[in-house]
């Protein structure tokens, strides 16, 4: 295939499966990551050497981490996908403004900002993919996680509507949405939180990070072109 994919947020659990399924199909990857780099460390272990292009460490919570960032991307990128994001937790009366600030910058001004500048090149090729890993919670909201649930829901908003601009250009944009994953972001619940959460979803048991990556490996797929706008599910029937 030999196509360069740009992961932001390559070090997460489900960062790390998307890159290992990505580079074991050939694509060249340009791996972004905050503070984990020893995620990244692992991950090279795993794969061949010329799968990955490049490391890019940035903080894309703030304006200046972004366009640090956005200097250091030297290759030519034909596929972005957008797995980074990080949970808040807590009463919406009790966060505060830095909270707010971050998350929003995180999860819906770093993807407006990097979307914005990587996107001409693709409307150049008349072909490309964006992903987003965006959650359950843009769906349906969830207690405790308001602020969370709101720029996940903003990135659901986003990729509907930019699918719809940029079709006629022959670029596909859509989400993965998942449920509930085994991953570190899950690791703050109690095992008695976790078997509750579990007894919920009809599959009875939670999703892996593998299952995500295989759902972005299929997107990324040129047969899945007429996909446009969607936010494909991935949570067990919950």
């Amino acid at each position: 295939m030999g196509k360069n994919v740009l992961i932001i947020g390559a070090s997460g659990d489900i960062g790390v499966a998307i890159a290992e399924r990505l580079a074991r199909e050939g694509y060249q990857l340009l791996l972004h990551f905050h503070i984990n780099k020893e995620a990244i460390d692992c991950l090279r272990n795993k794969v061949a050497e010329e799968s990955i292009l490049m490391e890019i460490q940035a903080d894309l919570r703030h304006d200046q981490g972004i366009e640090a960032f956005l200097k250091k991307v030297v290759f030519p990128v034909d596929s972005i996908i957008f797995a980074s994001g990080n949970a808040h937790y807590g009463l919406f009366q009790h966060t505060n403004v830095v909270d707010m600030e971050e998350m929003l910058t995180l999860h819906v001004k770093a993807p407006w900002i990097i979307t914005n500048n990587l996107l001409p090149r693709l409307i150049r090729n008349q072909s490309g993919n964006i992903v987003f890993i965006t959650s359950i919670w843009g769906d349906i909201g969830a207690g405790n996680e308001v602020i969370y649930s709101s720029v996940k829901g903003a990135q659901n908003s986003f990729v509907k509507a930019l699918a719809k601009e940029v079709a006629p250009s022959g670029i596909s944009v859509n989400a993965v949405s998942p449920g509930f994953i085994d991953t570190k972001m899950n690791a703050n619940l109690s095992a008695s939180e976790r078997e509750t959460v579990i007894n919920e979803i009809p599959m009875n048991r939670a999703g892996l990070p593998d299952e995500v990556a295989h759902t972005v490996s299929f997107l990324l797929d040129d047969r899945s072109n007429y996909i446009q706008g969607e936010i494909i599910r991935i949570n067990g029937g919950w």
